[in-house]
């Protein structure tokens, strides 16, 4: 019970959840009294038709919109600086993020930058955040990252090769419109990788020290929503309903952890996809299993918990077999999805595995892992997983 009651703050955005939501960002950004939008996209999605109807919505407002849309996956230091150029050039009072997370994590720096007249790298860690950036609407476009109700964003130095984390309050967009409909054009890899990334979201805020009883409630939903229904989705890509329920665990991870943070596995995840320019959920994927086996000793009961949710039984079992069984059931989701690489095939070789672990122990994710790991711990993740 005394855990039930610690204090715990909770910071979400306004959100609307459901198709057709996205078709609001007009509305919204008026209910701002605003009146020059910059769009924030990427060049895979500007042209497509979720981003023009966006567009319309706001022009139907009376806004005027510029499109920004030179965004890398693993958006950088010097794409966020050109993007507040860019922002500050066209006189904009606003910012609307339109795509997945690397979109929304730029559109979240732009904002910082403009505000606060700083180099993106400046705010790097927790609460760095001295003005909050100007209105921000975010339309995810996929279904993982949870960039739209969350205070993180993950920009790449460019300089150091490492992804760096900006947690604040001020990272939180005020409001986020999420639209299944939108996720329906993502195809196979994307929503595997990004829909692993929403599992490891979940499971990694709900056995974070910084749980609370509402994070936790989210957590455990999530966790059951994406394992149950991710492969279904990714079969049946125009399926609206699977899309849905995945991107409403998406959502509530995104809330769970936006409160509860992270672990090791995203700070290991941040480290090797700023080394080697990965995919953040695919990186994600490959960690989760070796860096539940290192955990589970430290959170038995929670990852028994989670292990449920993932369908396996655990009645009169050891905490040995819950936790093996967990990391097969995690493998066996991860290779239906299509994840099959290690970080060997992904191009991470040995002699490269002290510096990123050394990065990974500095990551503000790291903070609330449930055990507090040493370099030789983080250095047999990784070897683990080549």
């Amino acid at each position: 019970m005394k855990e039930v009651l610690a204090m715990r703050k909770f910071v979400a955005p306004e959100l609307v959840f459901g198709v057709g939501s996205s078709k609001l960002a007009g509305q919204y950004a008026e209910n701002f009294g605003v009146s020059r939008a910059l769009i924030v996209s990427d060049s895979g999605i500007v042209e497509c038709s979720w981003v023009k109807g966006v567009r319309e919505s706001l022009e139907d407002a009376g806004i005027e919109t510029f499109v920004f849309s030179n965004v890398s996956e693993n958006p950088r230091d010097v794409e966020v600086m050109e993007g507040a150029e860019f922002y500050l050039e066209n006189r904009c009072d606003c910012i609307i993020a339109v795509g997945g997370g690397s979109p929304m994590d730029c559109a979240k720096g732009i904002g910082i930058v403009t505000t606060n007249n700083s180099h993106i790298l400046n705010f790097e860690g927790v609460d760095m955040v001295e003005v909050p950036g100007p209105p921000l609407i975010c339309v995810p476009t996929t279904s993982g990252s949870s960039a739209d109700v969350s205070q993180f964003a993950i920009i790449t130095d460019t300089e150091r090769d490492v992804k760096i984390s900006i947690v604040s309050k001020a990272m939180v967009p005020d409001a986020a419109l999420i639209d299944p409909e939108l996720t329906t054009t993502m195809d196979a890899a994307l929503t595997a990788a990004t829909g692993l990334d929403a599992l490891t979201h979940a499971m990694e805020a709900y056995v974070s020290n910084a749980n609370s009883a509402l994070t936790d409630l989210f957590a455990l939903d999530a966790i059951e929503l994406v394992s149950k229904n991710l492969v279904g989705a990714i079969n049946n890509p125009l399926n609206i309903e699977l899309r849905g329920l995945v991107m409403l665990g998406s959502m509530e991870a995104g809330l769970a952890f936006s409160n509860a943070i992270l672990g090791a596995v995203h700070a290991m995840a941040h480290s090797l996809g700023g080394f080697l320019d990965l995919p953040h959920g695919e990186c994600n994927a490959i960690l989760l299993p070796y860096v539940i086996k290192t955990n589970f000793p430290y959170a038995v009961d929670r990852y028994t918990n989670i292990a449920q949710k993932m369908g396996v039984d655990v009645a009169e079992k050891s905490s040995e077999q819950i936790c093996d069984e967990l990391v097969e059931a995690i493998i066996a989701l991860r290779k239906s999805a299509g994840i099959k690489k290690s970080l060997g095939d992904l191009g991470l070789s040995r002699e490269d595995i002290p510096q990123l672990a050394e990065l990974a122990l500095q990551d503000a994710c790291m903070v609330t892992n449930p055990v507090e790991l040493s370099q030789e711990d983080v250095e047999k993740i990784y070897e683990a997983a080549l």
